[in-house]
């Protein structure tokens, strides 16, 4: 059970995250898909992939070395996929530590090769493939000739292809995309001569398409995460039905409670950020200042539970909110509730300073 605590913290309900986590895996099962569980969004935290892996998840994806390095040193042996492209300076990590990464360009997987070599091993790469969103991945037109060239390396072995959706372009999944995915796995089969074991069609977005029936069968892989964590998919601007999105809650402590003017007193210049604010005059209003500030999150990753309140905004290590309108008598030392969207879990799960609060 959580203890109960004053001060800026996130709530981490990992009975919420088994169960997002036991539902998804139901799900995908049914369509012969396996989901890899993203540890990014919560910079792979030891109770929360726990959580995970005791809803079903089997294999683990992140996009840090850092994070991944940490699981290992706490004990987790599953099979883990490196998802941000590997960094030359850094193939030797990456065999080291991970099963799996993604890959699109030839140098980095000669270079991959050569350690595997060294380390005698073999490392399994995904070949990334643009279908669209313009992010990561080689151009249909390309994967052929690469695939021949990767063929030729001893130390490596293509366990499939994936391709990437919604993270830059906003590009969403479709069955017109993902056939294309299907076709080129299909042509560069041709030149292997075997099936490939994976063809991961993207992650979270792709839940959309799943849940219509309408992703194509012979995409066997997603890579999940925002789904996962907060039952939601940013990309759709939609909740999952099927999936609690309270798993994640921020609770900051108001340190004052004041009535002011709306718009500040004196020639009005740049701030600490280095934009020139604009303010409306709605008078005098009741406002609070609580201890989280955009050191710890951005304004547009959380929104306050009582939609009574709203944020008027942040200096470094402040949040002004105007809580005129609600009805819920706040004072100094109180605690205000906010939910998340997957850009304010990214912030405060990287913030230091912000306490983690589990529910078991």
């Amino acid at each position: 059970m959580a203890q109960s605590t004053n001060g800026t913290c996130l709530v981490i309900d990992l009975v919420r995250i088994r169960h997002n986590s036991r539902l998804i895996v139901e799900q995908c099962k049914k369509q012969d898909i396996e989901v890899l569980g993203v540890t990014k969004g919560f910079t792979a935290l030891p109770r929360i992939v726990e959580a995970m892996a005791a809803g079903g998840i089997t294999r683990f994806a992140d996009a840090r070395l850092e994070n991944i390095n940490a699981l290992r040193q706490y004990g987790f042996t599953q099979d883990i996929t490196l998802l941000r492209i590997p960094m030359l300076s850094r193939v030797r990590e990456v065999v080291a530590l991970t099963n799996c990464s993604l890959n699109s360009e030839l140098s980095v997987i000669e270079a991959l090769s050569e350690v595997a070599l060294q380390m005698g091993t073999v490392h399994n790469v995904m070949l990334m493939v643009d279908v669209g969103d313009l992010r990561e991945g080689v151009m249909p037109s390309e994967a052929c000739e690469i695939m021949k060239q990767v063929l030729k390396l001893k130390g490596v072995h293509v366990c499939g292809v994936g391709t990437n959706m919604g993270c830059y372009g906003g590009i969403l999944p479709s069955e017109k995309n993902l056939s294309l995915l299907l076709q080129i796995a299909h042509d560069l089969e041709t030149i292997t001569g075997e099936p490939f074991e994976e063809i991961s069609g993207g992650g979270t977005s792709s839940l959309t398409l799943l849940d219509k029936g309408e992703i194509p069968r012979g995409i066997t892989q997603l890579r999940i995460g925002e789904g996962l964590l907060l039952g939601t998919d940013t990309t759709h601007n939609a909740d999952i039905p099927w999936l609690a999105q309270d798993a994640f809650v921020l609770k900051s402590e108001i340190v004052e409670v004041k009535n002011k003017p709306s718009v500040p007193l004196g020639e009005i210049g740049r701030n600490a950020f280095g934009s020139v604010p604009e303010f409306v005059d709605n008078g005098v209003r009741r406002r609070a200042i609580i201890a989280l500030g955009k050191q710890d999150v951005t304004i547009e990753g959380i929104a306050p539970v009582d939609s009574a309140i709203s944020i008027l905004g942040a200096s470094s290590d402040h949040m002004i909110l105007d809580i005129t309108d609600t009805e819920t008598p706040l004072q100094v030392g109180d605690q205000i509730s906010f939910k998340l969207n997957y850009q304010g879990l990214l912030y405060l799960c990287n913030s230091r300073y912000v306490k983690k609060q589990y529910i078991s």
